[in-house]
């Protein structure tokens, strides 16, 4: 499956959780807001670079791409541990970011590499 696929799996994915967060009462509605932002926006920019002006464009985008993957890790673990929702219920989504911010991190590294 290729980034922008499967990156768009990741936030249809992360919008059905972030739909279910919102129905509960309290912290977890505040986290949904956060999850979702930082989860539909690895995709988002992985699809803005796409059609980048540059490499040096492409890289940025791709970059952010990697920190709103990196962001959402973060969100999906905090999730997880304050036992708002079970680790059983997340391992899959938590994997998914994990296996999605090697394959970012790699695109890049190799990108810059063949610019010298």
């Amino acid at each position: 499956m290729e980034i922008e696929e499967r990156t768009f799996a990741f936030a249809v994915r992360m919008v059905k959780l972030c739909q279910f967060l919102e129905e509960q009462l309290g912290v977890a509605r505040t986290l949904a807001n956060q999850l979702l932002r930082s989860g539909t926006s690895i995709g988002a920019n992985v699809a803005e670079s796409q059609a980048a002006q540059s490499r040096k464009d492409f890289i940025h985008k791709l970059e952010i791409s990697l920190k709103e993957a990196r962001e959402t890790q973060y969100w999906l673990r905090l999730l997880i541990a304050t036992e708002l929702i079970s680790i059983q219920r997340l391992q899959t989504l938590l994997d998914e970011s994990i296996v999605i911010t090697k394959i970012l991190a790699k695109i890049v590294i190799s990108t810059k590499k063949n610019m010298n």
